[in-house]
C-alpha cells in the first residue's frame, strides 16, 4: 500500500467512524487525551525534580519524556486532534470530502482530547505530589505562556504541529516498534525543547495550573492563546505538511 493509500484510507476511516458512531470516536478522543496526560505527568515531574539542580538538564528531560504520549497514542490507537488535522485533509485534497465535512470530526476530537487530558491533570494536582515545587513551576510556566506576541505564538503553533505530524507519519511507516518509539520521541523532542505550542498539551498545562493556583494568577489572554495555538496547529498539520505530502504522493489522473 502506498503512502497516499495509507493516509487516504485512514482519513476516510476516521470520517466514517465519526459519522456512523460518534460516541465511539469521542471515546477514542478522550483516551488520546488520557494518554497525553500521562506524558504530561512524567514531563512535569521530571522538570520539577531537576530544575533546582540544573535548569538545562530539566528542560531536556521535560522535552525528552513528552514524546511518550504520542508513542502510546500511535501504538495503542486513539484520536488526537493535531494528528487528525494532518490525516483527514488527504480526503479533502483528493476531492472525496469537503472541508466542512471534517469540521464536526475535528470539534468532537478537540473536545474529547480536552476531557481526557484535563481529567488526568486535575487528578495529578489533587494527588498533592511535589505540591509546593509543582505550584511554583506551573506559575512560572503559565506566566511565560500568557506573555506572548500573537504572531510568534501562531508560528510556534504551526511549527509544533508540522513536527508532531511528521512524527506521526513516521509512526505510520515504520514497522519495528522499538525504532518507531525512538524516532517519534526524538522528533517530538524537536518541538518541545524550543517551546513550540501544542494546543492539546496546553489544555493539560492550563488545567494543572488552574487546579493548583486558581485565581491567584492572572488568566488574561488564555482564550486568545488557545485560539492562536490551535489555529497554528491546524495550519502546520493540514497545510504545511499534509499538502506537500499529498501533492508528491497523489496518484496520477
Amino acid at each position: 500500500m502506498t503512502d497516499f493509500q495509507k493516509l487516504h484510507t485512514a482519513a476516510i476511516g476516521k470520517y466514517e467512524m465519526c459519522k456512523n458512531d460518534p460516541f465511539r470516536f469521542f471515546m477514542r478522543s478522550i483516551v488520546a487525551g488520557l494518554y497525553l496526560g500521562l506524558a504530561t505527568i512524567l514531563s512535569y515531574t521530571l522538570a520539577v525534580l531537576l530544575i533546582e539542580h540544573h535548569v538545562i538538564v530539566a528542560k531536556i528531560a521535560f522535552a525528552g519524556a513528552f514524546g511518550i504520549g504520542l508513542v502510546i497514542i500511535v501504538l495503542l490507537g486513539s484520536e488526537l486532534f493535531t494528528g487528525n488535522c494532518f490525516t483527514s485533509m488527504f480526503s479533502v485534497y483528493h476531492g472525496d470530502l469537503k472541508f466542512v465535512d471534517i469540521i464536526p470530526m475535528w470539534i468532537i476530537c478537540y473536545v474529547g482530547n480536552f476531557v481526557g487530558i484535563a481529567l488526568v491533570c486535575f487528578l495529578f494536582i489533587k494527588s498533592g505530589v511535589n505540591h509546593d515545587a509543582m505550584n511554583q513551576y506551573l506559575a512560572n510556566v503559565v506566566s511565560g505562556k500568557l506573555n506572548f506576541d500573537w504572531l510568534q505564538l501562531l508560528i510556534k503553533g504551526i511549527l509544533c504541529n508540522f513536527i508532531v505530524c511528521a512524527a506521526a507519519f513516521v509512526g505510520m511507516k515504520l514497522k519495528e516498534e522499538i525504532a518507531k518509539t525512538i524516532i517519534m520521541m526524538i522528533i517530538v523532542m524537536t518541538f518541545v525543547l524550543p517551546g513550540f505550542e501544542h494546543s492539546i498539551a496546553n489544555m493539560g498545562t492550563f488545567s494543572m495550573a488552574f487546579t493548583a493556583l486558581g485565581t491567584s494568577i492572572s488568566w488574561a489572554g488564555v482564550w486568545l492563546h488557545m485560539v492562536l495555538s490551535t489555529l497554528g496547529n491546524i495550519i502546520g498539520g493540514s497545510i504545511m505538511l499534509a499538502l506537500p505530502i499529498y501533492l508528491m504522493n497523489r496518484p496520477e489522473k
